[in-house]
């Protein structure tokens, strides 16, 4: 066995891998860039190699430089993670040279199926079903319209060395396809320093469905199951889980056995994914084979309690798997919720800054019986860097079924508190809410067909009012026993019974009655709420027992109103006697700044074109300037006709997100 291991990435994948490498007793190398100077996976490793500036362009997917971390520090074998350098064939051919153990698949297999033309190709030659395309290199844009016009749109314009989401683009006519096809390229030669693009059929609402492999070197195969992916948005999957909702018992050992019958033909071994599109029907499509570990691994380790990163060491140390495919068995389900910082009130677009609140869920099995687990690579007081992906944790929990699974993960975003920079919490535990969601009915269109102009948060319903009221009025009498401590001296003072809360839009009146166990809330309507529960005043979170059921409420004191999040709900309320509510209508409602002939950066990033010049005009639709942020590129389009009158910035500049960029006359 292997006595230490260099983790050639950072961030969450790093963590997970110095976590089972310690379990086996195994040492760890770390390397990071500047700007992870003082990252998790570095302060987690046994040893640490800084190899270069924060850019991955050079630092973390510079061969040179990590084999140069090797040689300093003696490492015997290299896990790539995932991203980076995990599918590149160089990479694990000179570490073959320098007598460096590889974690993960053979050369020539990473030369087969990371590239994504040739993968399809040999797919196709072992039987595997797979989707129409063009599996030759594209050379230009006019190419690229002429193919995607034959094939019938809508098409699929990938890297072929993409992955992640990256270099990925939908086009529904001519305009996207040559628009698309140079995104495409730009942010395939950004991510992997490779621009080849094909073109292949978008099969219409899919389902992204994979199945996870893991082979020996001794020509032992199998297949442990099936992820569900569909929730993606910009490509990037956002929620998985195991095993899909969708598939029976047949077409999974179909799809299974065709997975396995693709690794086999290309001598593969090691942990690797075989990505499919499943339609309807349950025809299902071969889309590539990620060699390398997933980021959604652990919920597939969750329901088979098989842990893939030790599988990886172990064959890669020459061991043979220790079980068949007959004793691979699917236990109960588990979820996978992505935690990234960006903001989902603009369009999913990236966050950055330091995290000044990073509180997850406490992990481990409930009293329920659900299990909660997170993979995470920073910690309070960390900073969300510009340059590497957004994600911040994997939120993940097990349970008997899918039901309960679904409701352990609304706890656990419920109990997750980060601050600091925007991310997606709200729109995730709006998404485990949603009828469709629990009821399984998924597509890779999900976002857009359940969020067509947007995240705007969650809308409380009348039973939501009541219980957010419930917990203010505690919250409310809390507030006001503390003000009345004077000297250590509890002043005995009956704040009223009668009360207004207050939300935007509207309120609720209630009378509040006093027990030992809490509140009793009556309201207008003639209902009732029991409440009950502990809040410290200065505390971000509460535990509350609304009529005995619980409730994990962030809170927020901002002036005279309480700001409460619950299920992907964000409000902010006034607790007021009748006659303070009275007067609190009559006063006017401050009217926001007019931003309308201003084109503000809605995301940090760096100005990478200008598309248009002072004294122009635009029309509606028209590409007014990209910026790119965490590897990703953003086009700024033009929301009507109007002239430039000023322009702010210039390419190359670094922006903070509202910063100007053009005004318009």
């Amino acid at each position: 066995m292997f006595k230490k291991i260099l983790i050639a990435n950072r961030g969450e994948i790093a963590c997970r891998v110095i976590k089972t490498a310690r379990k086996m007793g195994i040492q760890t190398v770390a390397v990071y860039s500047d700007a992870d100077r003082d990252a998790l996976h570095v302060r987690m490793a046994d040893e640490s190699v800084h190899i270069g500036p924060a850019p991955s362009s050079q630092s973390y997917i510079v061969i040179d430089r990590i084999l140069e971390a090797i040689r300093q520090t003696g490492a015997d074998a290299v896990h790539p993670g995932y991203g980076f350098l995990s599918e590149n064939a160089a990479f694990a051919a000179a570490l073959e040279k320098a007598g460096v153990a590889f974690i993960g698949p053979p050369v020539w297999a990473i030369e087969a199926m990371g590239d994504k033309i040739t993968s399809k190709k040999i797919a196709a030659e072992a039987g595997v079903s797979t989707v129409p395309g063009h599996m030759d290199l594209i050379e230009d844009a006019d190419e690229a319209v002429r193919i995607a016009s034959s094939i019938g749109y809508p098409v699929m314009i990938k890297a072929s060395a993409g992955g992640g989401g990256k270099g990925m683009r939908i086009a529904w006519n001519d305009a996207e396809a040559r628009e698309g096809f140079q995104s495409s390229r730009n942010e395939a030669k950004s991510s992997f320093g490779d621009d080849r693009i094909f073109i292949e059929k978008f099969v219409t609402q899919p389902r992204h469905i994979e199945i996870q492999v893991l082979g020996d070197q001794h020509g032992n195969t199998l297949y442990l199951g099936e992820r569900e992916c569909s929730i993606q948005r910009r490509n990037q999957k956002v929620i998985e889980e195991a095993p899909s909702p969708f598939l029976d018992a047949a077409t999974r050992k179909a799809m299974g056995e065709q997975a396995v019958a693709l690794a086999k033909a290309v001598g593969y071994f090691s942990a690797g994914t075989v990505e499919f599109i499943v339609d309807g029907d349950r025809n299902f499509y071969f889309l590539e084979m990620n060699t390398r570990l997933q980021v959604e691994h652990p919920v597939t380790e969750l329901v088979t309690g098989i842990d893939l990163v030790e599988q990886m060491i172990r064959v890669a140390a020459g061991e043979t798997l220790s079980f068949a495919q007959s004793d691979v068995k699917l236990n109960g389900w588990a979820i996978e919720s992505r935690l990234y910082a960006e903001d989902p009130y603009r369009n999913f677009l990236p966050s950055v800054g330091r995290l000044t609140r990073y509180r997850p869920p406490v992990e481990g099995r409930r009293d329920d019986g659900s299990v909660i687990r997170n993979d995470t690579g920073v910690f309070e007081g960390g900073e969300i860097s510009i340059y590497y992906d957004p994600m911040i944790a994997k939120l993940c929990t097990w349970a008997k079924d899918r039901p309960r699974a679904i409701a352990a993960m609304e706890a656990a975003l419920d109990d997750f508190e980060v601050e600091g920079c925007g991310n997606n919490l709200p729109f995730l535990s709006a998404v485990m809410g949603q009828e469709r969601f629990q009821a399984g009915r998924l597509t890779t269109a999900y976002i857009a067909d359940e969020f067509p102009d947007g995240f705007t948060g969650v809308q409380p319903t009348p039973e939501d009012h009541r219980k957010l009221a419930a917990v203010a009025a505690l919250i409310n009498q809390t507030l006001r026993a503390r003000a009345t401590e004077i000297s250590g001296t509890l002043h005995r003072h009956n704040p009223g019974r009668d009360w207004v809360v207050t939300f935007p839009g509207g309120e609720q009146a209630l009378k509040l009655d006093t027990s030992a166990d809490g509140l009793s809330a009556r309201f207008s309507d003639g209902t009732s709420l029991s409440v009950s529960g502990r809040w410290i005043p200065g505390h971000s979170h509460g535990t509350f027992l609304v009529d005995a059921v619980p409730m994990g409420v962030k809170v927020d004191l901002i002036g005279s109103a309480i700001r409460l999040r619950w299920r992907g709900i964000d409000t902010r309320v006034h607790v007021r006697s009748p006659r303070i509510a009275e007067l609190a209508r009559l006063m006017p409602v401050k009217t926001p700044p007019d931003t309308s002939r201003m084109l503000l950066c809605p995301m940090p990033g760096i100005v990478t074109t200008v598309a248009v010049s002072e004294g122009e005009q635009v029309e509606e639709g028209q590409t007014l300037a990209t910026v790119e942020a965490m590897k990703m590129e953003n086009i700024l389009r033009a929301e009507r006709r109007a002239i430039v009158k000023r322009i702010a910035v210039s390419a190359g500049q670094s922006l903070a997100v509202d910063e100007l960029i053009m005004e318009f006359e």
